[in-house]
């Protein structure tokens, strides 16, 4: 696991993870935006050339901050399953020797958008299915960014990444975090998830990753 970047919001310390999560002490709780699992398979099932191998990689970044963090829960902000042909033999084989790695740990799924096209994972995976929100401290635990009265809401949804410029033409798009005064935005974790441009204002933060690292924008 690379090194953490703790940020102070709303009177908690979080964790923002170059791993794309962000890690809650106090709860000890692992929350995770965006995997799409089975993305590529369900891609491949419509006869579209994409790489192979991603739920893999997805689930060895999982199985490497579960075995560094003292976890007590795993939340996942929504979109855990791609589409329906994300149910591939080989990506619910993969899932279920994972879920058995960590069969004592607690997991929840906050509903999210293609959630409800996939449907949700399969019951031997033993993960609760919740709608969103889930209030969970002085946060809203969400899929879509929606403001919530009384919360500051933590959401996936929008895959945000940040362009940086460089000197000519050097242009750099980086996975990002959004930290705003009621929404904050998480980045996607599936590793072929792409992404949505956000800009930075007065009223927000933005952490970006870049070589493994948590990167503040200060410009």
């Amino acid at each position: 696991m690379s090194a953490p970047y703790p940020i102070s919001l709303c009177g908690e310390e979080l964790w923002l993870l170059p791993e794309k999560a962000v890690y809650w002490p106090a709860q000890q709780a692992l929350l995770v935006a965006d995997v799409h699992f089975g993305k590529a398979a369900a891609y491949r099932s419509l006869g579209q050339p994409v790489p192979q191998g991603t739920t893999q990689q997805n689930i060895a970044v999982l199985d490497a901050l579960l075995k560094a963090l003292p976890c007590r829960q795993l939340i996942f902000l929504g979109d855990f399953l791609h589409g329906p042909g994300s149910h591939a033999t080989a990506t619910l084989q993969a899932l279920a020797q994972w879920r058995a790695r960590h069969r004592d740990l607690p997991m929840t799924l906050i509903r999210g958008n293609h959630d409800k096209r996939a449907g949700d994972p399969p019951a031997t995976l033993n993960i609760g299915v919740v709608p969103e929100p889930m209030l969970l401290g002085p946060f809203a635990l969400q899929h879509e960014p929606n403001p919530y009265p009384g919360r500051h809401v933590l959401a996936g949804h929008v895959h945000p990444v940040f362009r940086l410029n460089g000197r000519g033409r050097q242009r750099l798009r980086l996975a990002c975090f959004r930290i705003g005064e009621t929404v904050s935005l998480l980045p996607a974790f599936g590793a072929f998830t792409g992404g949505y441009q956000v800009e930075r204002d007065d009223n927000c933060r933005i952490f970006v990753i870049g070589d493994n690292e948590i990167w503040p924008v200060t410009l």
